[in-house]
Formats: structure tokens, C-alpha cells, sequence
């Protein structure tokens, strides 16, 4: 089977799960110069063809597990979800149909993930404890001898950010660094365009007053 972590390794070992050889839908005769959208490598994979899963996973890993990390902030706890979101898209495969854009349907898998993480640990994650601290000691930006580098601006956004309540921070995050629509946002969370928007708003408005303080 494959071993799903960001490294992106594969097994040695036999292909547990996966179809033998491709029924249907089939990439090989495709033009090397074509490179099919999600849906049509989708449909080959759900059809039987491994190659096609490989290159949507390709595709998708590196923005996949970046959301994960930013939402549990653990880098062992946002690769076992990883690994369990590209295990809920291996068994669903069957089940798949294109009504809904490729990356939305995994983001909602992975939003649905993240909420039975909650869910079990019964708690939201916190603000960092010394977030208060950490910020204080950031020096005065209005002189110039203390202008803050790039990586201490980094550095504010992120101590920013952790302390969104998580429905903002993961309508934050789909937006600004996945750049999807509010629609696609609304489809992932499962709330309206408006509630969508709202938690933009009241997001945005709490890292423009944390990062002038």
C-alpha cells in the first residue's frame, strides 16, 4: 500500500486496496503534452487506474497537509489526519461523482476529519499560552532601528492566527491560501455563503487589530 505522509514515499509493499489493472477509464493512451483536470483523473482512478491516483495525490499533497498543520498545529497529529483524509478519498472512490470540483470534495473530507478530531478530544484548540508573552516582547515597529524583519512579521501573523476561533481560521486559511471561492468554502464547512463571509469579516477584523497593537 502507500505510505500517505508528506514525504511522499511509496511502499514496497503490494498495493493493498487498490485495483490490479484499469476496467474502463484509463490514462497510458493518453498525450503526454494533456494534462487532465481532477475530475478526469478521478474518474480514472475510481475506473481502476493507480497511475491516476498517484497524480492527483501528487497534485493535492503539499496544500492538503499545509491546511491540516495549520489547523492542529502538530505536525504528528496533521500527518496522521493526513494519511486518514487520502484513506477516506481511497475508499470512497467508488462513490465519487464529478456534481462538485475534485479539491472541494477533499477539503470537505478533510474538514469533516478535523471535526471528528474535535469531536473526540472534546476541546477547540486553545490560544498559545504565552501568545500574550510572545507578542510583548515584539519590538516597537514606529522606529526604525526596531523595524520588524519578515520573519517577525511571519512570525505576528502566525500568533495572529492561532488565536482565531477555529471556524475563522479554517475559513481563513481556505481563502486566502487554498484561493477558493466562498461557494466552495461554504460546500467544504457545510454553512451558507453568507455565515461564509461573516467569518471572513469578523476574522479579517481580528488580525487587523492584533497585528496594530
Amino acid at each position: 500500500m502507500y505510505c500517505l505522509t508528506p514525504a511522499m514515499a511509496a511502499c514496497d509493499a503490494p498495493r493493498a486496496g487498490f485495483p490490479a489493472t484499469a476496467t474502463a477509464l484509463t490514462l497510458h493512451g493518453m498525450d503526454a503534452a494533456t494534462e487532465p483536470g481532477d475530475e478526469t483523473l478521478m474518474l480514472a482512478y475510481a475506473a481502476g487506474d493507480v497511475t491516476a491516483f498517484e497524480r492527483l495525490y501528487a497534485r493535492h499533497r503539499g496544500r492538503l497537509y499545509r491546511f491540516m498543520l495549520r489547523q492542529v498545529h502538530d505536525a504528528g497529529l496533521a500527518d496522521e489526519l493526513f494519511q486518514d483524509v487520502w484513506q477516506r478519498v481511497i475508499a470512497a472512490r467508488g462513490q465519487w461523482q464529478p456534481d462538485a470540483a475534485f479539491s472541494t470534495w477533499l477539503f470537505r473530507i478533510a474538514h469533516n476529519r478535523l471535526n471528528d478530531h474535535w469531536r473526540a478530544q472534546k476541546h477547540r484548540p486553545p490560544a498559545p499560552a504565552d501568545g500574550d508573552e510572545r507578542a510583548a516582547r515584539v519590538p516597537d515597529p514606529h522606529t526604525p532601528e526596531r523595524t520588524l524583519s519578515e520573519f517577525e512579521q511571519r512570525r505576528r501573523l502566525q500568533l495572529a492566527l492561532d488565536e482565531l476561533p477555529e471556524e475563522q481560521r479554517e475559513v481563513l486559511t481556505l481563502r486566502l491560501e487554498q484561493e477558493l471561492t466562498l461557494e466552495e468554502i461554504g460546500s467544504i464547512t457545510g454553512v451558507g455563503r453568507e455565515t461564509v463571509k461573516s467569518r471572513l469579516r469578523y476574522a479579517m477584523d481580528k488580525l487587523r487589530t492584533r497585528l496594530q497593537e
